[in-house]
């Protein structure tokens, strides 16, 4: 139920007034939900304006509704998880995966039965639909079962082939990132913008490396080396989407990843480009999120990004 979700305590409040039960402690955050200071619950706004724009936002509420849930239960599950299930050598799903995944999709389905679902551990439903809706229910899971920090949950809306809506929860810091095609990048509420970095030389980059690392010598390690060489700093902190989302608020000038999948960058990617960020494959092509291969940069150092990768392995 919407009422049992509790919501970030450090969204931004519009001055909209819930008067529902003549309740005055209630402000309406984004303009269809709203959050009575009182118990930190989230309910639809009932206000005549609420109820027209809760219908014209209903995919909004609904990714945030189910996003907030996937997070509420990782975090109930963190530090007990008891089963760990290796899909390949070093990649692994837990109880929480499973979990949030089944929350997550209950949520959407309620909302929307005939939308198809694309999802990294059950690979979802698909019906004849003009809507996919794109799931990673944790990612960053093996930071997750060894309890590093840093992980998120995901979910993205396809329309026809194109990313319309993005939504990504981290439960750590209770940071809540929403992109909405042609309508910015968010952060709690406010909005978010990518840096203005504009020397390679002093930027922070992020990237990450592929299961296959050990077998596969297309392995990242190359790209790596040579942006090590060149860019002020690297970070690898596991969760692609969550890199997107940073490089969207501007703490990332660049990322770069190989073999990644559909759910890995679909809200990620959407993040970046409405923060005013460029998003592309290696080479400088138009991005496409069942591509393997994703360069997302802030604009300005993507040239330069090219540049280097060009000197390695291709995928």
């Amino acid at each position: 139920m919407l009422n049992e979700i509790r919501i970030p305590s450090t969204l931004k409040e519009s001055h909209y007034i819930c008067l529902r039960h003549n309740c005055k402690d209630r402000t309406l955050f984004y303009p269809y939900i709203s959050l009575h200071k009182a118990c930190s619950k989230i309910i639809l706004a009932p206000t005549e304006e609420g109820e027209k724009l809760k219908h014209a936002n209903q995919f909004r509420r609904v990714a945030i509704q189910a996003a907030l849930k996937g997070g509420e239960i990782v975090q109930k599950c963190r530090g007990r998880v008891k089963r760990v299930v290796y899909k390949g050598v070093v990649n692994l799903v837990t109880e929480a995966d499973r979990l949030s995944e089944d929350a997550i999709i209950k949520i959407i389905r309620k909302d929307f039965p005939e939308h198809n679902i694309l999802t990294e551990e059950s690979r979802g439903y698909e019906r004849k639909s003009y809507y996919k809706w794109i799931i990673d229910p944790l990612d960053g899971t093996t930071n997750y079962a060894h309890g590093f920090p840093v992980y998120c949950i995901s979910i993205a809306l396809e329309k026809e082939g194109e990313i319309i809506l993005g939504v990504v929860y981290n439960p750590v810091l209770d940071e809540l990132f929403v992109a909405e095609k042609n309508k910015g990048a968010f952060l709690n509420g406010n909005r978010i913008h990518v840096s203005k970095t504009s020397e390679l030389s002093k930027s922070l980059l992020a990237t990450g490396f592929p299961y296959d690392i050990r077998e596969s010598q297309v392995n990242n390690l190359d790209h790596f080396k040579n942006f090590a060489l060149r860019a002020q700093a690297i970070r690898r902190a596991g969760a692609a989407a969550l890199d997107l989302c940073y490089l969207a608020k501007g703490i990332f000038d660049g990322f770069w990843e190989l073999k990644l999948s559909p759910w890995d960058t679909a809200a990620g990617s959407l993040m970046v480009k409405e923060a005013g960020g460029k998003v592309t494959d290696f080479m400088g092509k138009k991005f496409n999120i069942y591509q393997k291969n994703i360069l997302a940069t802030n604009g300005k150092i993507h040239t330069q990004m090219i540049t280097v990768l060009k000197m390695g392995k291709k995928v």
